[in-house]
């Protein structure tokens, strides 16, 4: 129970916190005197030059982190981010971390050992991105990462029950090993709050990833109804009331990590490009040009150089160098951007940073809207009921609720064999009357006329007009859904088992108790929007070692160390291989190696 004074009344408002749990809407002092004097530019000195003991290449969720680590450890650090807001894609992710046997679960069933055997089943031979060594490196750390920055004043939520991608496989953990960011104020962030990097077509909201399953049932379930009402009736409104800001996922992580680093005065600069790595004669990066105002300014770093600045998934041309066709850089959800500098930094002469995986990335469906030109990731409209996903002939040909990964993959083989990018996402009218469609659509309303001119949504009173706007063979689609009812009506999928394991029943609709994922595609009229392999942003870059440290290669299939560099998050190449652990499989190694790699620079 919390009571809130404000203007001579006293509220109390039991739910408010413990729907944050511990949040840092608690604080009292917003310490806003010092962070304006924090976000004052440094300059540099008469030379041009300006040292430090870590620069740290980017402003995401592994970026900061490494940030507040170097500076526990007594190193001096400097953040450069090229754009004029802070978090990069972190900024528009869930903030959820997948971190094996944290505290924050207490899980007396996990633990490392279970992890490695999960990791190992699903990774597969993934090359030197995913060794034993990273692997173990990662599952030993995380825990200790996620520890150490809650005793540095950041707030973790646990996300219950929701379960790794692929329950089945051994060492999963069906209760889930995910964490998120806890509900977090951003009026604690003073002049840094319209720093934030907030995506443009999504405003913050106060609520966690596990209960988007269950606002977009708002208007047919109970717990969606509720859901709603707590996000809105007793945390949105009354906090704002109270003079604060609630706020969420990737917004909340990035918020609390510019807060504790200012804080410490660790210095972040905007509009700051990196220009190029700096090389000794001995071969050791010593640090960068970087470019403010105007002004070329040389960082020396003494203890080393750590890339965070995301992959290159806005980069049409490394994008299409790297991935098969018909890859463009529109589909992806990563933020504008992410264009791959610091890769192309790292693996420039004479530093030859070796890479892996840049033929892969955080695979997905996504929807793209040609009037706003935004992707606009599809998870749960296409795992409800009253949907399926067929390809270009009108034919199914995976599980349309498997996790997002999973079923991006297979977008792509599809595609080997017949045509299938795009796909096309098929819903009835039963689909529209209960739940809330691509983000932005009501259930129960028109889809706006504006949505279907545009080419977005197709919409058609018959399954063969649907067809024939869609440019399917009517027959085709027919026989798909006429299959297909058939299976809703015994409860199982015969053809690709959608709703038979326990991640695809987290995001179906629990009203439908034969199989949460299944109900038939029969009520007029229909609707239809195209299906592409998008992302959460490219998995390939630079090669690491154990130690976060950048590697090339060195003859006969071996690698040496680059001295002074690191890369972490999407700038490399990812210790999950080419699959998807579970929810915050991107996240969780990022910030775990940006710990490992800000504790190696204080070794140095």
């Amino acid at each position: 129970m919390s009571t809130f004074r404000r203007k001579g009344l006293r509220i109390t408002l039991g739910v408010v916190s413990a729907a944050a749990g511990a949040s840092l809407i608690s604080r009292v002092s917003r310490n806003n005197a010092k962070l304006k004097e924090a976000s004052e530019p440094v300059l540099p000195s008469s030379n041009g030059v300006v040292k430090t003991d870590v620069l740290i290449v980017g402003s995401g969720g592994a970026a900061l982190t490494a940030a507040l680590r170097a500076k526990s450890l007594g190193l001096d650090a400097l953040v450069v981010e090229k754009s004029p807001k802070v978090g990069g894609t972190t900024c528009y992710s869930g903030s959820g971390c997948w971190v094996p046997n944290t505290h924050i679960h207490a899980d007396p069933r996990d633990s490392t050992e279970k992890a490695l055997t999960y990791l190992e089943s699903i990774v597969g031979d993934a090359g030197p991105a995913s060794t034993r060594e990273k692997k173990l490196a990662f599952l030993e750390t995380g825990p200790k990462m996620v520890k150490w920055l809650e005793d540095a004043g950041y707030k973790w939520a646990v996300t219950p029950e929701y379960p790794d991608y692929f329950p089945s496989q051994p060492g999963a953990q069906v209760g889930g090993r995910t964490i998120e960011a806890a509900m977090f104020d951003a009026n604690l962030l003073g002049p840094w709050k319209d720093k934030l990097n907030i995506n443009p077509v999504r405003a913050p909201l106060p609520l966690y990833t596990y209960e988007l399953s269950k606002i977009v049932r708002a208007k047919c379930s109970l717990d969606g109804m509720m859901t709603a009402f707590k996000i809105w009736g007793l945390r949105l409104y009354p906090n704002r009331f109270l003079g604060s800001d609630p706020v969420c996922l990737g917004v909340s992580m990035i918020g609390q990590l510019i807060y504790l680093n200012v804080q410490q005065g660790t210095p972040i600069w905007t509009e700051t490009p990196m220009k190029e790595l700096t090389v000794n004669d001995d071969g050791r990066v010593t640090g960068a040009i970087i470019e403010r105002q105007g002004q070329k300014i040389t960082v020396e770093a003494s203890k080393g150089v750590i890339l965070a600045a995301g992959g290159f998934a806005r980069n049409d041309a490394m994008r299409k160098a790297h991935q098969a066709s018909p890859i463009t850089a529109d589909w992806t959800s990563a933020c504008p951007t992410d264009q791959g500098e610091a890769i192309t930094a790292a693996t420039s002469k004479p530093i030859g940073a070796a890479t892996a995986l840049m033929d892969s990335a955080w695979w997905g469906a996504a929807m793209w809207d040609p009037a706003s030109k935004q992707g606009i990731w599809c998870l749960y409209d296409r795992g409800l009921p009253h949907s399926i996903i067929v390809d270009q002939d009108g034919r199914r040909f995976l599980n349309e609720s498997q996790n997002y990964n999973a079923l991006g993959t297979a977008l792509w083989n599809r595609h080997k064999e017949t045509p299938a990018i795009p796909s096309h996402l098929i819903m009835d009218s039963n689909h529209r009357s209960r739940y809330v469609f691509a983000g932005r659509f009501m259930p129960g309303k028109e889809i706006p006329q504006h949505a279907i001119d545009s080419g977005f949504i197709t919409k058609a009173d018959t399954l063969p007009e649907l067809a024939s706007k869609l440019g399917i063979k009517p027959e085709g689609l027919q026989e798909t859904v006429d299959r297909f009812n058939g299976f809703v009506e015994k409860g199982v999928d015969e053809d690709f088992k959608r709703g038979e394991s326990v991640y695809d029943a987290f995001l179906g609709d629990p009203s439908y108790g034969k199989n949460r994922n299944l109900g038939k595609v029969e009520k007029g009229p229909f609707y239809a929007v195209k299906v592409w392999p998008g992302d959460l942003g490219t998995k390939g870059g630079v090669l690491t070692d154990e130690r976060a440290r950048a590697v090339r290669e060195s003859g006969n299939g071996q690698y040496e160390v680059i001295k002074g560099l690191y890369a972490v998050g999407n700038s490399a190449a990812s210790v999950m291989g080419r699959t998807y652990a579970g929810a915050g499989s991107t996240l969780g190694p990022g910030l775990t190696f940006a710990y490992i790699a800000a504790e190696d620079c204080a070794e140095q």
